[in-house]
């Protein structure tokens, strides 16, 4: 089967994640209907809120649908000399058994947590979705990022260990994603080679938070509330485009055309 110019985004996030989408579950399923993606995953933070908004809009187009969501994880219970990975991480649903075992998992964070403020841990996902779920390491709040970007490729590659051990080496997939920032290329060629260390595989996506570039200053705004800050006191971290939206296949393909089937896997 040729994977040419076929593309899923498997990481996108809707009005639902509050503070951090800017678009409609609807608005989203009709841009990827726009850019020809082959599938679209909607993954928002610690819950599956949008989804049935979603799967109607994606079945009146025929878009085809994926189930996941973005997990913020804590260290958890630490017995050992290693601390366990900690930051986002991106859950995928296998079929239905990985959506009731991912739906299992979210509830049992909220309830391990106070409202709007879940508690989740590699360990205890793990219990849950290991061989129902495939786990994408996120991004810029991920594990292997933080660790990359804050004690070198050894820790972020030790990083990614863990998580293998938690989930299984044919479920973890390191996300590669370029928003045009500097650092992109420097950090994904660091990502694809700790990847190819461990004996897993790249995949990429485009962190999506809006579907179209205009929808970015929505984005901006709804990101200073977040903060608790103005624009201009946020201005230096935010992107320097508006680039966190829905791409095509064949835009993905040119921007990650170094990484051989990164833009495919998915």
């Amino acid at each position: 089967m040729s994977f040419r110019n076929e593309y899923a985004e498997l990481h996108c996030r809707s009005q639902f994640s509050f503070l951090h989408g800017a678009s409609s579950p609807e608005r989203l399923v009709e841009v990827a209907h726009e850019r020809g993606l082959s599938a679209l995953a909607l993954t928002d933070r610690h819950g599956l809120y949008g989804v049935v908004r979603f799967a109607q809009a994606a079945r009146e187009v025929g878009v085809r649908t994926v189930f996941g969501a973005e997990v913020s994880c804590s260290r958890g219970d630490v017995r050992g000399t290693v601390a366990p990975p900690h930051g986002d991480l991106v859950f995928i649903a296998d079929g239905p058994a990985g959506y009731v075992a991912l739906s299992q998992a979210l509830t049992d964070g909220q309830m391990r947590g106070a409202k709007s403020q879940p508690v989740f841990d590699v360990a205890s996902l793990a219990e849950r979705v290991r061989d129902r779920c495939f786990v994408l390491t996120s991004t810029t709040d991920g594990p292997l990022v933080r660790a990359l970007h804050t004690d070198g490729p050894r820790a972020a590659q030790r990083s990614l260990e863990l998580l293998i051990d938690a989930f299984g080496r044919d479920r973890v997939l390191v996300e590669v994603w370029n928003h045009g920032d500097p650092l992109d290329v420097w950090r994904n060629d660091a990502l694809v080679g700790i990847a190819a260390a461990c004996g897993v595989e790249s995949v990429a996506t485009n962190d999506v938070s809006y579907a179209v570039p205009g929808d970015h200053v929505v984005a901006c705004a709804l990101a200073a509330v977040r903060h608790r800050c103005s624009l201009d006191e946020l201005d230096p971290q935010l992107p320097p485009a508006a680039t966190a939206c829905l791409r095509s296949a064949a835009e993905q393909e040119r921007r990650f055309a170094r990484y051989p089937g990164v833009v495919a896997r998915a």
